[in-house]
């Protein structure tokens, strides 16, 4: 990889320190951001790129999908929760192959790129054989994307034998997943078991020095695994509905995070997106997730608009009006708070700040450029807004991760037809059983 500076950008570094650059610079060198100002020195042999009219982001973090999904993409546009839980996770999941699933996680991962994602949690919660483990471990490192592996037991192995994770976790981690410094590294699932079987799993990932991701249970509430000691500091909270503010504080208080889902938990039935509550509380970090590609679309876009409706409509004065937890402490949310929750707050609540989520020098060049000289954005008066309710995929011009193009004015670099005819061939192997 060579050097390549990009000039005369409007460029929303999300560093608090660096601020914004309305008509600034951004060098790359290798796999890293080497600078960002203005009159940046492009040195000898490095590709120069103007980049007028457009906006440099940091590439967003999805911090909740289960990627394996990519290949049942649509199937459920009007599912409730409970029946996504009976036919995605009991009927489609272990039914599926490893090669499925192989097809799955590198379709949901080119999906992700293409759409400005460049880090990305995988709730992989299919985990029925090294074989399963495997395939997905390698769709994730083969599509370059920056992605932390969430191991977790598929939904009939938890009813059959409990939420404590298989001795085949130490093998991923060992063999497959052991650089903490790599593009993808590991994490565990742990999900809402008896006590023994949380106790179990923490002991696990603390074992292995891996973090842990959990959708929230009422079975056990933040506070009782507290008393446990059953939360691991840096735990990603999946969704946390209705959670009350003294939950939100242990979740805060634990140095853990919440990611919301919001285009899922309206359309499933999860409940409203805890936005307004959560952003109340400015110790707790709040992230956003696409969760299932079966039901919406895989890019964060999407979730960056349903995030502030969420946000905006909870503050409304007949929201407020009313004895619910979802008006509860009104945030005034903006559009830089939803922008910051899709790059660095995700980074965050990942632990993978010190290598992505702001375009600060030293960290990795894993970022985004977006067109802005087009009839449907221009003109841009505040930068924050174009983005986050004017734009859509379709203005990505450019998508790095590492230093690595993945998207090069506008068109994909990587070769997907052999992805796309696997996922042809079993869209059409499904079409004839369900015909039959």
């Amino acid at each position: 990889m060579t050097a390549r500076l990009y000039r005369n950008a409007r460029i929303l570094t999300m560093d608090p320190a660096l601020g914004d650059f309305d008509d600034g610079d951004l060098l790359i060198d290798g796999d890293r951001i080497a600078g960002v100002g203005t009159a940046l020195r492009a040195p000898d042999g490095a590709e120069t790129i103007d980049a007028r009219g457009r906006i440099l982001i940091p590439g967003f973090v999805d911090t909740h999908r289960h990627m394996w999904q990519g290949i049942l993409r649509g199937i459920a546009p009007a599912h409730t929760f409970p029946q996504y839980m009976d036919n995605i996770l009991g009927d489609h999941g272990p039914a599926m192959t490893p090669h499925q699933l192989y097809v799955g996680n590198l379709l949901s991962a080119r999906a992700a790129l293409a759409s400005g994602v460049t880090t990305i949690q995988d709730i992989s919660n299919i985990q029925d054989t090294p074989g399963h483990s495997d395939a997905l471990v390698t769709a994730l490192t083969e599509s370059g994307i920056r992605a932390v592996f969430a191991y977790g037991k598929s939904f009939p192995k938890i009813s059959a034998e409990g939420t404590v994770l298989p001795e085949d976790v130490r093998r991923v981690r060992g063999e497959l997943l052991g650089d903490p410094h790599a593009l993808v590294t590991m994490a565990l699932v742990a999900e809402g078991g008896s006590d023994e079987e949380e106790l179990a799993n923490v002991a696990l990932a603390r074992e292995l020095d891996v973090p842990v991701s959990r959708h929230f249970s009422s079975r056990q509430s933040a506070a009782h695994l507290r008393e446990l000691g059953a939360i691991r500091p840096g735990t990603t909270f999946i969704h946390a509905n209705g959670l009350s503010a003294e939950e939100l504080a242990v979740i805060a208080d634990s140095g853990s995070s919440v990611s919301v889902s919001p285009a899922i938990e309206m359309i499933m039935g999860h409940g409203y997106p805890m936005i307004a509550p959560a952003l109340a509380r400015r110790d707790l970090l709040v992230s956003l997730s696409v969760d299932v590609e079966v039901t919406v679309a895989g890019d964060m876009f999407t979730q960056l608009r349903a995030a502030y409706q969420a946000g905006r409509h909870a503050q409304h004065p007949a929201m407020r009006a009313l004895d619910d937890p979802i008006s509860d402490n009104p945030t005034g949310i903006t559009v830089r708070d939803v922008l910051r929750m899709a790059t660095l707050d995700g980074a965050r609540s990942l632990g993978l700040d010190d290598r992505t989520g702001s375009l600060t020098p030293g960290k990795q060049a894993d970022l985004v450029v977006l067109r802005a000289d087009r009839p449907d954005v221009a003109p841009v008066h505040d930068p924050y807004s174009t983005v986050v309710l004017q734009m859509d995929r379709a203005h990505i011009d450019s998508v790095v991760v590492a230093g690595r193009d993945h998207v090069r004015a506008g068109n994909p670099v990587d070769d997907s037809s052999r992805l796309l005819a696997d996922a042809d061939a079993d869209a059409f192997a499904r079409r004839l059983r369900t015909s039959g």
